[in-house]
């Protein structure tokens, strides 16, 4: 008596379908977890820019008897000296797009103050604000930024409250 075989040369149609939505499951929570890593890798990369940018200040500070003047989204005037070329290179450009380094020297409470910003949003323009999707920066605001304190009662912006939505980088760990 001749058997006869089952030709096993391929999927079933079901078989596919599950395939499919299986690796659109893992897909979507690979994208998923990407951005958060992306905006992580920006932060990271922010910190030591912002760690480049108070040495250099804090060595124009030792060489000229005091800090810097206030500039308005760039390099304070007469650090070049302490960057290398590469670390100038992109400036005034922060790493989220459309952001950019703001150098703050102002009065706040009385005290001379100065710190390093991330300026999200062009001035004066509110609808071009590209905030980070980061916990620390969900209520931010138009002038709000992240920033590193160098000295004294630092913010998201000179013109604005202490309470004004804003990050210190610095303010909980170690310079």
């Amino acid at each position: 008596m001749l058997k006869k075989l089952k030709s096993t040369r391929g999927f079933t149609l079901i078989e596919l379908l599950i395939a499919m939505v299986v690796i659109g499951i893992l897909a979507t929570l690979v994208i998923g977890n990407l951005a958060g890593a992306t905006d992580a890798a920006l932060l990271a990369r922010a910190k030591a820019e912002f760690r480049t940018m108070r040495n250099a200040i804090q060595v124009y500070r030792i060489y000229n008897d005091g800090y810097p003047s206030d500039v308005n989204r760039d390099i304070p005037p007469g650090i070049e000296p302490y960057l290398s070329s590469s670390d100038t290179d992109n400036w005034p450009d922060a790493p989220w797009p459309g952001s950019v380094y703001d150098y703050d020297a102002f009065i706040s409470g009385g005290e001379p103050t100065y710190q390093i910003s991330i300026r999200f949003c062009e001035i004066g323009q509110p609808d071009t604000c590209n905030f980070p999707d980061l916990d620390w920066a969900q209520n931010f605001e138009i002038n709000s930024s992240a920033y590193w304190c160098i000295e004294g009662n630092c913010k998201a912006h000179p013109s604005e409250p202490a309470d004004y939505p804003g990050y210190c980088v610095n303010c909980t760990e170690e310079n």
